[in-house]
This record gives C-alpha cells, structure tokens and sequence, in this order.
C-alpha cells in the first residue's frame, strides 16, 4: 500500500457523571473526563481515548495535530515520536502523555481500518483477556460493596475482583480491614480478591495492614504506597506475601524502567491510555517480558482488550466500574466480560468500537 497521509485530528471531551459517589485512599470524584480523538485519512477515520482533563483535547488540537497532520497514518511510532518531541518544552508526563496516548490509540486504530483488518489480528492474538472485576469504592455502603462485588462473581462469573483500602490517607485502618473481610465473604473462598490503597498508606502502616488482612488471602496488594516511593513498594516487596503492584501512573518506559529497576513490583500495571497508547503499552510488555514480570492492563477494559490480546505475559485487564460504564453506554462493539474474559471479534474493523455521537454529546464539555 502506498503511503497514506493523515488528513485530520480532531478531538472532543465528555464530562459522564458517576452514578454515586466515589473514592480511593486519596481521592474523591463525582465524575469522570473522557478525550476522544478522531484521526482520518483516505475516507477512513480512526478513534482513540483517554480519561484526563479536557486540557488533554487542547493539547491534540493545538500541539499535536500539528506535527502528525500529513505524516504517513501507516507509520504510527513515526508519529508517536514525533509528539513527544513537540511536548519536550512543556513535559511529556500527565496531560501532554495522556493526549499523545489517545491520538496514538486513534492511529493505530486508523491503520488496521485502512488495511481493512482487526487491530488484533495487526497485532496479533494469544488468547482471551482475562478480566477482573474493579470497584469497591470507599464511599459504598456494605450493600452496595457486596451487590458489585456478587455482581461480578456470580453474575457475570469472573473469578477475580479488588476493592479501594487505604481510606482517607490512611486514617481508618479498622474500616479497610472490615471491608476486606465483608468482601472475602462475600465472593467465596475460591474468587481471587485485590486491594488497592492508592497510594494511601506509610510502608510501615502498609506492613501492618497487610499482616491483618493475610486471614482473608489477599493476593494483590496494589499501591500499598505511592508509586514514586520506590524505595517502600520494594521493600514491602520482600517482606510481604501478597504480589505488590503499581505502574499505572508510569507515563513513558522510562517510569516502568524504574519501577522494575528497583525491584518494586511483582507484576507491572501499565495504562494504554497514559503510557503513549498502544506503541508505549506493547513496548513497556516487552520491557516486562525481559525481566520475566507479568503485566497487567489499567482501566479502560476494551481499549486494552485489543491493544493486550497479543501480550504472551499479560496477567489480565482492570474492568474498572467507571470506564466500563461508560465504554458500555457511549461506544458501540463494547465487550462483555463473559467467564472473566474479554473476547474481541476478529471479524471486527480496527478497534471494533464506534462512539455513538448523539449519546455522548449531552456530556459534551470541550
């Protein structure tokens, strides 16, 4: 195929409100952004998306359009680079990383439509994507905690399931170890069960809790502190039995180097929405690979069920309770996670999902 240049980057942003309150160890929100990018070239037209700010969408229109427009859509780590250098003066982290992340997503999407195949099949595909289920915010009553929580187990059959500790900074320790136990409940001896505390507590105070939870056979301690403390994550490392994982603030390969560097992981998140799209998330995998670490896909459960499905060493994807609503109410091919998988149509076109315009312009914020 000769080379095709891409004609138009577009983007708009959409402000979906929750559908309850929510919160982590370390945040609180009631709503969440979402920055979708449409890329065209040769009467094709690519989608990609992050979850940021609106400020992301202005970063595609006023930076980043202007160095991918009439560059080769076949030749999407050409582009990729080619953004990262136009960020250099102002940061290549957070927004500027998240809207580079969402054009490249678009690209590659772009590419697979104009060859007129499946991203998977692009890219290629190992197996289903296991899932597991991701909620538990700690604004949820123990009722609403245990109708999610039965909800994914025994509704929708998936084996694995992580709830949000570390409330307030912390500062209940004896409310995380009730909820830890509430859900160990109710799922059963035989589902998986994860926490995650954002980041919320000291190593010290990590330490305790996690001797306090072992009753309940938690197996995924996920940023029992904050990820820049690398010194912590790899300490709690060696001294505790529940894999310790973090990543998904790792913005470009040089964070996931870090990470692995210092030995702070047992299994490395990583965020196609946040880590450069599809081009950052395959090459952190493999950088994963190389040091014989599993990964695990953040959020966003069907842009990472196409971008994972060719990872040979991918544990599984975040079926977060936010995107996967919203995924589900504004796109079109969005995948149900039957048995704990997810399971993209290879007779699908590019990505296989289509934002539904009309439905998602109520929310319409930039």
């Amino acid at each position: 195929m000769n080379e095709i240049p891409l004609r138009t980057l577009r983007s708009a942003s959409y402000r979906i409100p929750t559908d309850m309150p929510e919160a982590d160890g370390t945040l609180a929100w009631d709503s969440t952004t979402l920055v979708v990018v449409h890329a065209e070239a040769d009467g094709q037209v690519g989608t990609g998306w992050t979850y940021s700010t609106a400020a992301a969408g202005l970063v595609v229109t006023g930076v980043l359009a202007q160095v991918v427009t009439g560059r080769s859509a076949l030749d999407v780590p050409a582009c990729t680079e080619a953004m990262y250098r136009a960020v250099r003066n102002f940061g290549g982290r957070g927004i500027a990383a998240a809207a580079i992340s969402a054009v490249d997503i678009a690209l590659w999407d772009l590419k697979a439509r104009l060859l007129g195949t499946a991203l998977t099949t692009l890219l290629g595909s190992a197996r289903p994507v296991p899932v597991y289920g991701s909620g538990g915010f700690t604004t949820y009553d123990s009722k609403q905690l245990s109708d999610q929580l039965s909800g994914w187990v025994d509704g929708l059959q998936i084996p694995r399931v992580k709830i949000k500790i570390g409330e307030s900074w912390g500062h209940d320790e004896d409310r995380d170890l009730n909820r830890i136990a509430l859900a160990r409940a109710v799922i059963g001896q035989q589902a998986e069960l994860y926490v995650d505390a954002n980041g919320g507590y000291t190593a010290a105070q990590a330490a305790l809790v996690a001797a306090r939870m072992a009753e309940h056979h938690v197996i995924w301690f996920e940023e029992p502190v904050s990820s820049d403390d690398l010194t912590g994550l790899a300490k709690l490392r060696a001294e505790l039995d529940p894999d310790i994982a973090a990543g998904e603030y790792s913005w470009s390969l040089a964070d996931s180097v870090a990470l692995i560097k210092a030995g702070a992981v047992d299994c490395l998140q990583i965020d196609v929405t946040r880590c450069g799209g599809i081009t950052g998330f395959l090459a952190a995998a493999k950088l994963a690979a190389a040091h014989s670490l599993e990964v695990s896909g953040h959020c966003a459960p069907n842009l990472h069920a196409r971008a994972a499905a060719g990872v040979v060493n991918l544990r599984h994807v975040e079926y977060f309770h936010d995107h996967q609503r919203i995924e589900r109410m504004l796109f079109d091919g969005a995948l149900d996670p039957a048995s704990g998988t997810l399971t993209p149509d290879p007779a699908e076109t590019g990505l296989g999902l289509e934002l539904r315009v009309a439905d998602a312009e109520r929310y319409r914020c930039g």
